[in-house]
């Protein structure tokens, strides 16, 4: 299998499936003397990981990662660093009942026909569990663009289902199970989510990513600008359906007296274009969207067909989210920060001695 590598300086490969005995990755092109411990990848992992509220799937992982290579006393060596999580909590059973028929909504009618044949327990490949190595790889990232570039990513949720957020305060994401930013909002969502649950379904939802303290001149025109990097990796995550930077799909009934972005020597007026002029970022905030889809494994019978082509009638038992979107902010953020750290050294290879007579103007009016 192919595509398993992202980046091109700065890049991530991964590997695992879902019920085998471990995850883990390669991180390579990291710069050598970053501080970095387990302890650093930890706090993401643990944002990531299952089972850590009613509203997730029940299987429970420690996610503990291990730094096998590339950092020496406490400090990255320049190497390729290599992660490794054990899977602890498999139960391979929960599926034995569906590994001749296809769950609708997933990757098993698409893997089989592609593959000639599937690792059916939880998805194998095509689970949501690999990405807990792209949260531990996007935090070296995260580490390195704060200290050394004062670039810091926040994501929240900004939607589930009919829920919409009103509010954005970054102070709370962190607090709640939900990783809601809008604290009006969480009787309401814990309501929503019970009644969910009680009806053995699911929900999509909406996660925003957003990245303050951005330089002038990241992306690289014209296959590589940066929003379109953006894109492809936020698509990347399992259930993504639909990826907005900016106003996104609002741009449809603007006009382009209201669209563009006004500048002055004191700053942009506004920030339309989410942080992306011609593929490149202006200086603004990095704004970006993304749509979940409801996840499919849910105890609401439905129909497919078996390995045979015969009808036949599905419903998925094990432990899955009823929303899938709530885990989903550690991700975007991950793939955010893997998407720039790539992109900063890219423009640094390239642009190392480029100077500009035009003087740099904030990315908004204080």
């Amino acid at each position: 299998m192919s595509g398993n590598s992202f980046g091109k300086i700065f890049t991530l490969t991964t590997f695992g499936e879902s019920h085998g005995p471990a995850i883990g990755g390669i991180i390579d092109g990291c710069p050598p003397g970053l501080e970095l411990s387990e302890a650093d990848m930890q706090v993401d992992l643990d944002r990531r990981k299952p089972g850590t509220s009613r509203y997730t799937t029940a299987r429970r992982e420690e996610d503990e990662v291990k730094i096998l290579s590339g950092v020496f006393e406490g400090k990255t060596t320049g190497t390729s660093i290599g992660l490794l999580i054990q899977n602890t909590d498999q139960r391979s059973n929960d599926y034995a009942n569906i590994k001749d028929r296809f769950r609708p909504g997933h990757a098993d009618y698409t893997y089989q026909q592609k593959y000639g044949g599937r690792d059916y327990r939880g998805g194998g490949r095509s689970s949501a569990r690999e990405t807990a190595v792209r949260v531990a790889g996007g935090a070296i990232a995260k580490k390195y663009l704060k200290q050394f570039h004062g670039i810091e990513i926040h994501g929240y949720l900004s939607q589930l289902g009919p829920i919409k957020m009103e509010q954005v305060d970054y102070s709370i994401v962190n607090s709640n199970p939900f990783f809601c930013p809008d604290a009006s909002k969480l009787e309401a969502l814990d309501q929503y989510m019970r009644d969910l649950k009680k009806q053995g379904d699911s929900i999509g939802a909406k996660v925003s990513v957003v990245a303050t303290g951005m330089p002038v001149g990241l992306g690289e025109p014209v296959f590589d600008r940066l929003d379109a990097e953006l894109a492809h990796a936020m698509m990347g995550i399992n259930a993504v359906k639909g990826v907005e930077v900016g106003d996104g799909f609002a741009v449809v009934e603007q006009k382009g007296s209201e669209h563009r972005d006004a500048m002055s020597p004191d700053g942009f007026r506004t920030n339309h274009s989410g942080g992306v002029l011609g593929g490149i970022s202006s200086g603004q905030d990095l704004v970006v969207h993304m749509a979940l889809k409801p996840t499919s494994s849910i105890s609401v019978p439905g129909e497919t067909i078996d390995i045979d082509g015969n009808t036949i009638e599905v419903v998925t038992k094990g432990r899955h989210d009823p929303c899938v979107g709530i885990r989903a902010v550690p991700i975007a953020e991950a793939m955010m920060a893997l998407v720039l750290m790539d992109h900063l050294l890219r423009h640094r290879a390239q642009n190392l001695n480029v100077n500009s007579d035009t003087p740099v103007i904030p990315g908004h009016i204080g």
